[in-house]
């Protein structure tokens, strides 16, 4: 299956960003701190990118919908084999939505997800971050769902690099954000 990934990499911390030709842009720009995170886990508990990045930094994943979208459902499902090839690389994973945490936490447990899923109640990160789905109109059943699309940052917030597609059904699997996070200069 041939995933047209986009795929923006800082090659240093002053450095310009690398773009490819025909890649998506959406949401912070490469090399750029991004914005603070308002969501809470499935708990209701407030959480903060610094609280859940690894030593190496984060993975954070924006989906539609754990309760409604089949491409999200199946994408959250395959990243729970994330944990441990991340880990070896020093970043952790976690994964955000406009969904209730009540809606997020019955997916946890009855998918078995082990990675932190995100309640963004209000779009209010998704908003801040500029990935607001524009196809949707408000009152809509989908109104504040993100573009679908994966950020790699440093421990300190900083966008790394990122993997959107503009289509909402294909979505980047485990071996492309490994290679992405594989091919990032080493931080200093």
């Amino acid at each position: 299956m041939k995933f047209l990934v986009t795929l923006f990499l800082a090659i240093s911390v002053l450095a310009p960003s690398a773009v490819r030709a025909g890649e998506w842009e959406v949401g912070p720009t490469v090399g750029s701190r991004v914005p603070a995170l308002h969501a809470t886990d499935i708990n209701g508990q407030s959480v903060s990118l610094g609280e859940l990045s690894g030593k190496t930094g984060l993975v954070l994943v924006f989906f539609r919908s754990a309760k409604w979208c089949p491409y999200c459902q199946k994408q959250l499902g395959e990243l729970t084999e994330a944990l441990g090839p991340l880990g070896a690389r020093g970043y952790k994973i976690a994964a955000i939505s406009y969904d209730d945490p009540a809606v997020l936490a019955q997916f946890t447990a009855r998918r078995g997800i082990n990675y932190p899923l995100l309640a963004d109640k209000g779009s209010v990160t998704i908003d801040d971050w500029k990935l607001r789905d524009s196809r949707y109109a408000p009152g809509s059943y989908a109104w504040g769902v993100p573009y679908a699309s994966i950020y790699i940052l440093s421990p300190k917030g900083v966008l790394r690099a990122k993997l959107a597609e503009e289509d909402y059904k294909l979505r980047p699997p485990l071996n492309v954000i490994l290679s992405t996070i594989d091919g990032l200069p080493k931080p200093r």
